[in-house]
C-alpha cells in the first residue's frame, strides 16, 4: 500500500500510515538513548570531584604497589627466606579479615572522603619510618612486619569508604561508567606500580619509599578536594544487628549474593597468575624477564577493555555479558595452561584481564546500584572482604594442587571448574542470566 502511494505521490498517506509513524517513533526513542548515553559518559568525565578521586587512586594504588614490592624485596634481603616472605603478605591479610566489617560501619557513620585521606596519611607515616628505617640500617624483620601489618589496616578502611565514595559523587545512571573508570585505575596502578617498585629497589629501598611517599600525599592532596553530593549518614546505635547488616542484606539481595559469590568462585579456581613463576621457569623457559611480561600481561588487557567500558555501555545485554566474559576467562585460563609458546601465553593472560574487569565492572555496578546510599560502607566491606578472601584462597588452592599434581594439570583443572561455575550459576541465579539493566526490584525488597 506504501509502496502505490509513492507511485502516485500520495506522500500524506505515507506519513500518517502507522508503519511509518512507528518506524518514526522507534528512530527517535534509539537517538534519544543515544544521546543521553553520550551526555552520561561526557559526565562523569567532567565530574572534577570524581576525576580527582580516579587520579587519587592511581596515585594511591601505585603507592601500595610499590610499597608490596619494596617489602617483599628488603624482607628477603635481610632474611634470605622465603617462610618470612609468607609472613608478610599473612601481616597484611589478617587485618583485613578482622577489621572489614568494622571498616564498613565506620564508612557509613563518618564522612568516607576523610576516612579515605586519614588512612592514606597514615600510610604516609608508616612509609616515612620505612625509609628512615632504611636510611638509617635499623629496619629489621619485625618492623617490616608491623608495618605490612599497619598498611593492610589502612587499606581495610580505606577500600570500602573510597568505593561507597563514588556514589556520593555521581548520578545513579553514570554509575556503569564510573565502575569502568575506576577499574582502569586500579589497572593502570598494577602495571605501573610493580615495574617502577622493581626499577627503584634496584637502585635502593629509599628511592621505593620515597616515591611512594611522594604519590601517597598528592593522593591525600586530591581527596581532600573532592566534594561531596550526597551522603546518607547511618545514626543508629551500634550493635550486633547493625555489624552484621552488611552480611544479612547481601544474603538477602539475591542479584548481589550471586554476583559477588561467582567473581568469588572464579577467581579461586582459576587463580592461574599465582604459579606465573613455575610457567616462565620451567614450562616456557624464559626465565625473569618473561616472569615480568608473563605478570603484566592480564592487567594491560584488563586496562584495555576498561577503557573501552568507559565509553560503551553493556545495557541490555549484562546477564550475558557477565557470563559470557566469565566463560572466556575459564576458557583463556585452559588455553594458557596447555600453552608452552610465549606469545599465545601472553594472548591467553591478555583474555584473562580483558574478560574478568568486564566482571569487575559488572559486579561493582550492580552493588552500588542496588545498595541503599546509608548501606554503601557495609555492603563494599562485605564485597571487599569476598574479593580479598579469594585472591588469598585462590592462590593457596592453585599452589597446593601444583604440589600435588603439577602447574600444567592444576591450571587445567582450574579452567574448567571456572566453566563449571559459570553453568551452574546459570541455574542456581537464573536472574544473572538474564539480566538487562542494573537496578533490579525483587520481591520482597
Amino acid at each position: 500500500m506504501q509502496l502505490q502511494a509513492i507511485k502516485n505521490g500520495d506522500f500524506a498517506s505515507i506519513v500518517t500510515a502507522p508503519l511509518f509513524r512507528t518506524s518514526i517513533r522507534s528512530f527517535c526513542h534509539e537517538r534519544k538513548s543515544i544521546l543521553n548515553d553520550t551526555h552520561t559518559r561526557s559526565s562523569v568525565r567532567g565530574n572534577a570531584s570524581f576525576m580527582r578521586l580516579w587520579t587519587a587512586r592511581i596515585f594511591s594504588t601505585t603507592a601500595f604497589q610499590m610499597l608490596s614490592v619494596a617489602i617483599g624485596w628488603q624482607m628477603y634481603a635481610l632474611t634470605g627466606s622465603a617462610f618470612q616472605l609468607g609472613f608478610v603478605g599473612l601481616a597484611q591479610f589478617l587485618p583485613m579479615l578482622l577489621l572489614t566489617l568494622p571498616a564498613g560501619q565506620t564508612a557509613d557513620r563518618f564522612d568516607r572522603r576523610t576516612i579515605v585521606y586519614i588512612c592514606q596519611l597514615l600510610e604516609a607515616v608508616v612509609v616515612v619510618l620505612l625509609l628512615l628505617g632504611s636510611l638509617r640500617h635499623w629496619l629489621d624483620p619485625a618492623h617490616i612486619l608491623v608495618a605490612a601489618a599497619i598498611l593492610g589496616a589502612c587499606r581495610t578502611f580505606e577500600s570500602p569508604a573510597s568505593a561507597a565514595l563514588v556514589p556520593d559523587l555521581v548520578d545513579k545512571e553514570q554509575l556503569p561508567y564510573a565502575a569502568a573508570w575506576s577499574a582502569s585505575a586500579g589497572q593502570t596502578a598494577q602495571i605501573v606500580g610493580p615495574s617502577l617498585g622493581g626499577v627503584l629497589v634496584a637502585i635502593g629501598p629509599a628511592y621505593a619509599y620515597s616515591v611512594s611517599l611522594g604519590a601517597l600525599l598528592l593522593s591525600v592532596v586530591l581527596v581532600f578536594g573532592v566534594k561531596v553530593v550526597r551522603f546518607v549518614k547511618k545514626s543508629d546505635a551500634v550493635g550486633m544487628e547493625s555489624f552484621l547488616s552488611g552480611l544479612r542484606f547481601v544474603f538477602k539481595r539475591k542479584i548481589i549474593l550471586g554476583t559477588i559469590s561467582l567473581d568469588l568462585f572464579a577467581v579461586l579456581l582459576g587463580g592461574a597468575t599465582a604459579l606465573l613463576p613455575i610457567f616462565a621457569d620451567d614450562v616456557l623457559r624464559t626465565g625473569p624477564w618473561g616472569l615480568g611480561i608473563l605478570r603484566s600481561a592480564p592487567a594491560v588487557g584488563a586496562l584495555v577493555v576498561s577503557v573501552i567500558l568507559t565509553r560503551v555501555s553493556m545495557q541490555n545485554s549484562i546477564g550475558k555479558m557477565l557470563i559470557g566474559s566469565l566463560a572466556v576467562f575459564a576458557l583463556a585460563t585452559i588455553l594458557f595452561g596447555v600453552s608452552t609458546n610465549i606469545w599465545l601465553s601472553l594472548f591467553a593472560l591478555l583474555l584473562i584481564g580483558a574478560s574478568d574487569v568486564v566482571s569487575v565492572v559488572i559486579r561493582s555496578t550492580l552493588v552500588q546500584i542496588n545498595t541503599p546510599q546509608e548501606m554503601q560502607g557495609r555492603v563494599n566491606a562485605v564485597n571487599s572482604l569476598f574479593i580479598g578472601t579469594s585472591n588469598q584462597l585462590g592462590e593457596f588452592e592453585s599452589g597446593t594442587v601444583a604440589g600435588l599434581l603439577g602447574a600444567v594439570p592444576a591450571t587445567i583443572i582450574g579452567g574448567a571448574g571456572t566453566l563449571a561455575v559459570a553453568v551452574i550459576w546459570m541455574f542456581l541465579f537464573p536472574m544473572l542470566r538474564d539480566l538487562k539493566t542494573y537496578e533490579v526490584v525483587e520481591d520482597g525488597r
